[in-house]
């Protein structure tokens, strides 16, 4: 009798490990949180033998359910889990990555090179909690806490590669590749979508004067305060030199035109220190809109271009709307 029960305890363990393997094997074949929450999703409830194990992911301060049931994804669950989280992160056992029973939770934290990444949460009704099954959960807590951390650190290369270093805009390459699909999502929308060239004035006069570090830093400071002063879903992007572009999505003419002319001042006013001098500087500013059912990026380009030169031949340091949109 002793025997059967060892076999049946072996079959259960070398499953659990199967599951455990199956996991690992999906996790290290994902690059991006939200493969991550697909396999994890799939491999869970199995693992942990409960459709209500969770997932919760700490970011900059906040939490992020990366897994909950559909029931489950309500606003009130997730603030439990979040009071769930933040107590067990706490405890003695958390710092030394231990499991962590916390208010009819187990809760194991998610670590990987050095940082809490999150936790992971198994209701006790999954119980009982062997320490076998435990080293199992804990095994699974560091395979889903590594691939987090390898998306995290994917996701930032890919970021890094995309920006100009200098502004910490984007580069002209994804800037384009971003226009074609918003142009497309605007057409299928019926949403508007505009365009801001604007071009730093004579900016080769400032290199000629004070040399190109200083340069670097006025266009440094440019990037910082189109930061400033535009939306998070605005794409700013360095296109060339001393040219910049910025996408508005879902924004009109009118509204675009404005928001350039509030960057066109807040540019202006901006003062520049380098070395025992201050600096000012102003630019020159194209503005357009897609037409209903445009799909060519680079006639839209075009038309904020051909807006900025004739900024730049009326006197600089102003807004020019492109005929075209304007008629349109």
């Amino acid at each position: 009798m002793a025997a059967e029960a060892d076999a049946v305890q072996a079959q259960a363990r070398a499953a659990e490990l199967e599951r455990l393997i199956h996991l690992g094997e999906a996790l290290g074949r994902s690059l991006d949180l939200e493969s991550i929450r697909d396999v994890v999703l799939q491999h869970l409830p199995k693992l942990a033998d409960s459709d209500e194990a969770w997932v919760m992911l700490r970011a900059g301060g906040h939490w992020q359910a990366l897994v909950g049931t559909a029931r489950e994804s309500r606003r009130d669950v997730e603030r439990t889990r979040e009071h769930i989280a933040n107590r067990a992160l706490m405890s003695e056992a958390a710092r030394a990555t231990s499991p962590v029973a916390s208010e009819g939770q187990l809760c194991l934290p998610l670590t990987a090179g050095g940082q809490t990444l999150g936790v992971l949460g198994i209701p006790e009704s999954a119980g009982p909690f062997t320490e076998g099954r435990q080293r199992v959960f804990a095994a699974a807590a560091t395979l889903l806490a590594i691939a987090v951390r390898n998306a995290q650190l994917f996701q930032e290369l890919r970021e890094n590669s995309l920006r100009d270093g200098l502004t910490g805009c984007f580069n002209r390459t994804h800037a384009i590749e971003v226009i074609d699909t918003e142009l497309r999502r605007a057409r299928r929308s019926q949403q508007p979508v505009s365009l801001i060239m604007f071009d730093i004035d004579h900016f080769k006069d400032i290199n000629d004067r004070y040399g190109h570090l200083c340069g670097d830093a006025v266009l440094a400071a440019v990037g910082s305060r189109m930061r400033d002063v535009l939306r998070g879903s605005d794409l700013k992007c360095r296109y060339g030199g001393e040219e910049f572009l910025v996408l508005l999505p879902e924004t009109p003419l009118e509204g675009a035109k404005r928001v350039a002319d509030t960057l066109r001042r807040e540019l202006a006013d901006m003062p520049i220190h380098w070395k025992d001098e201050m600096l000012t500087m102003t630019a020159s500013f194209g503005v357009t809109m897609a037409m209903p059912s445009e799909v060519e990026t680079e006639a839209v380009i075009g038309r904020a271009d051909a807006a900025l030169y004739r900024a730049k031949d009326q006197g600089r340091n102003c807004v020019r709307v492109s005929i075209e949109s304007a008629v349109a």
